[in-house]
């Protein structure tokens, strides 16, 4: 009964009862009867309809088929996966920045989560899934989008064996058709209705991985990242000014991560303290971050 809006989200921050119970901290008891309930609304909306999927290492980022069965019940339009913001310490929060997980890790998550809703929708039934893929990416605010195939995508004119994706909002033609509807509720309209070719740099895989050429990137106090690019191990490739790093620069990395392993282990590992904080250790992750001053 809601009025047409551009886009209805619901936040969706864990996937089973006792998760939510930790990373929400509900007024509610019956929290998680409530999300899943207004999730199945949601398939019902008219306009577009977003589940939201805040990714918290250590909290909240297990049990991604937990994650596809509530998207699963609401058919949602587009499936927004963002990595936690650490804004500092608090006693509101048990959080610290090991939590915060790097654009990579998001862009895997979203993956397997896609593989997810692929199983479910293979399950048929009579209401069966809608096909997602990965349609955008903005890597400065960690961030995939996993979007309906029937809804946002069409074949590529230049290439019909490829998608192009429409995943922007005509706002103009929303404006108009949500005037048509208050003056004659009759009236309907739905997502494909004012939908808008998405710009080649946000689409998923593009080289500006999401960031708008038009903009000006500032760093503070002149700091660089100190490596651009990384194999699959998470070892550096790239300087600081993109060039290829030699070949035993990147075999003394390699050593140094080796180490690291054998400290903290291959996987990552989560130390739980008696403040209920939780501490993620990675040695995949140990040179990312890393800046210069220049």
């Amino acid at each position: 009964d809601l009025i047409p809006i551009t886009q209805l989200y619901v936040s969706v921050d864990a996937s089973t009862p006792e998760s939510l119970e930790a990373v929400d901290r509900p007024l509610f008891r019956d929290a998680w009867d409530r999300l899943k309930t207004s999730l199945a609304c949601l398939k019902h909306k008219g306009q577009r309809t977003v589940a939201r999927l805040t990714v918290v290492k250590g909290w909240n980022s297990d049990e991604i088929g937990g994650y596809a069965r509530l998207v699963a019940l609401g058919h949602c339009s587009l499936v927004e996966v963002k990595g936690v913001t650490f804004c500092g310490k608090s006693d509101a929060s048990n959080l610290n920045m090991s939590n915060t997980p790097w654009h990579h890790e998001v862009v895997e998550f979203t993956k397997v989560l896609k593989q997810e809703l692929d199983a479910i929708r293979e399950e048929g039934g009579e209401d069966p899934l809608p096909e997602y893929d990965l349609a955008c990416e903005h890597k400065h605010s960690c961030s995939v989008l996993l979007a309906r195939v029937d809804q946002f995508a069409v074949p590529d004119p230049d290439d019909p064996t490829k998608r192009k994706w429409r995943t922007w909002i005509d706002y103009d033609k929303f404006q108009e058709l949500a005037a048509r509807h208050a003056a004659d509720p009759t009236f309907k309209f739905g997502v494909e209705d004012y939908i808008a070719d998405t710009p080649s740099w946000a689409v998923f895989g593009a080289e500006e991985e999401g960031f708008d050429p038009t903009d000006n990137r500032h760093r503070k106090k002149k700091r660089h990242p100190k490596y651009t690019r990384f194999d699959e191990e998470g070892i550096p490739t790239h300087d600081t000014f993109d060039e290829p790093l030699k070949e035993e620069e990147i075999v003394e990395l390699r050593e140094q991560m080796k180490q690291k392993k054998r400290e903290v282990g291959d996987a990552s590992t989560v130390t739980e303290f008696k403040s209920g904080e939780k501490r993620i250790e990675d040695a995949s992750l140990m040179f990312r971050g890393l800046v210069v001053i220049r």
